[in-house]
């Protein structure tokens, strides 16, 4: 009785559609800071005034702090209320862009850039919010919208970054940030009930401290390897030390009276093999952030360039993150008949099929056009089945750090087809004007590499129960 006590009081007086834009909003402006810089990446040495090694700590940092982040804050807000973290990453992303637009040196962009990456927990915690609530009939529709968040940021906010760097100071891109980290702390405020659903229990400090360590030293390996070298001491020590901390870390877990999270829920066949999914999917959509834009870039003359304006490209690949959108709702409908596990499936097959496009036809911008519309069909089918996977395996509070590990895992995805296509694209090349430019082979092996990791996922989805349940299930099955 006291858990529909509680989640009368946290619907009373806030209409849901009113809760879901606000928590969907922070979720687009997270996603968004993993995009911010691309527009002057290629021109952060001259702008800083530093070596290219050292400018891209200003992308690696971020994927480093919100990998940490995510499953940290998800505890955190089963502990502590899930709106008072989100407003406290909030406010996390308004202060480091802030630090980086007032920084004309590399230390306060990355510092600043820093603060922006902690901001991706709030999808973990706006999906566990969505749970407590929610009634059942709308949270299928409301997870999806929240779930296409990670990938419509990126793809809308492409464009808009070009713009400000076409025809404004670079600083304003961080400024535009902090705006919208304004915007969306006073939304969460006014129309996120607070939390009422806590689990009292005290917070494992060498857990978040040791999940931190083996998590920076294995994303640092994959992140940097290709500048590093992949034999190279220090690649080869981040890696490999970072996963002799995660299994000391699991060990730990394994024997603490309250661990940071409970490895036993997280090991239950739907939870784990979700999760693994999640790398291959989360592979599969930085694979063609990595490859098409590229493409689309390159001189029209070279042997695999369209010639495109950086502007015009980000409205070619535009249509994936809004395809995402649209298919929110509609994913709602498809989870409430056919069931999470058959749209994972549904989701991966279309991504498959996608890069299996690209492979046959890639010599037509329409091509790559269609090809990236798929995969923003597929991941929007698949970002929004997960979390309806993880949250019929997990009770009500582990919801909010188990979210944050599936985030995470998909977070391995990206970092991990980011640093491996960039290794491909660069290790094959051919002479364009005395300049080194990807082939199309290189081209070629990397969709091969994303059809593999969108198909791994699809056979994982094979081995998840048709059936899941957790310790309370507050959410019937439908498989």
């Amino acid at each position: 009785m006291r858990g529909r006590d509680d989640r009368r009081a946290l619907t009373r007086s806030t209409p849901p559609w009113l809760t879901v834009f606000a928590l969907a909003f922070t979720g687009l402006c997270s996603a968004y800071m993993f995009t911010l810089v691309v527009p002057i990446q290629a021109e952060l040495p001259h702008l800083l005034d530093a070596d290219r090694a050292d400018t891209a700590w200003v992308v690696t940092i971020t994927l480093l702090v919100s990998a940490c982040a995510t499953p940290i804050s998800g505890r955190l807000g089963d502990m502590y209320g899930k709106r008072r973290i989100v407003l406290v990453l909030i406010v996390m992303l308004i202060l480091g862009s802030a630090v980086a637009a007032l920084s004309a040196t590399i230390g306060g962009v990355i510092l600043g850039r820093a603060l922006q990456g902690a901001t991706m927990g709030v999808l973990p915690l706006g999906i566990a919010i969505m749970r407590d609530v929610l009634p059942v009939a709308r949270l299928g529709t409301a997870v999806a919208f929240m779930s296409a968040t990670m990938g419509v940021g990126g793809a809308l906010g492409m464009p808009v970054s070009a713009l400000i760097v076409e025809h404004l100071d670079w600083h304003m891109l961080f400024w535009a940030a902090a705006l919208l980290g304004v915007i969306g702390f006073v939304l969460v405020l006014l129309f996120v009930p607070p939390s009422t659903l806590r689990t009292p229990a005290r917070f494992d400090f060498v857990g978040a401290l040791g999940l931190a360590a083996g998590l920076v030293g294995v994303l640092l390996a994959i992140s940097r390897g290709a500048d590093w070298g992949w034999t190279s001491p220090a690649t080869l020590g981040s890696g490999l030390g970072g996963i002799a901390v995660l299994l000391l870390w699991g060990w730990y877990q394994l024997r603490a009276k309250e661990p940071l999270l409970d490895l036993r829920v997280a090991a239950r066949p739907a939870v784990l093999y979700t999760n693994l999914a999640g790398i291959g999917m989360g592979f599969a959509l930085f694979g063609t952030n990595v490859t098409l834009p590229q493409m689309l870039e390159l001189p029209g003359d070279s042997e695999a360039g369209f010639g495109l304006s950086m502007f015009v490209t980000s409205l070619v690949v535009m249509p994936s993150g809004l395809m995402m959108m649209v298919i929110s709702p509609l994913s709602g409908w498809f989870e409430r008949r056919l069931g999470a596990r058959l749209m994972l499936a549904c989701g991966t097959l279309a991504v498959g099929a996608a890069y299996g496009l690209l492979l046959v036809w890639n010599d037509e911008v329409w091509h790559v056009f269609v090809a990236n519309t798929m995969v923003g069909i597929g991941i929007g089918l698949s970002f929004a089945a997960m979390p309806m996977l993880i949250m019929r395996s997990v009770p009500a509070h582990e919801t909010g750090a188990s979210n944050g590990i599936n985030a995470l895992f998909r977070s391995l995805g990206t970092a991990s087809a980011a640093a491996v296509m960039a290794a491909v694209l660069a290790a094959m090349t051919v002479d364009h004007d005395g300049i080194p430019v990807p082939s199309s082979t290189a081209f070629e092996v990397c969709f091969w590499l994303g059809a593999g990791a969108a198909l791994g996922a699809a056979l994982l989805t094979a081995f998840i129960p048709r059936h899941p349940h957790a310790d309370r299930p507050s959410i019937p099955d439908r498989d």
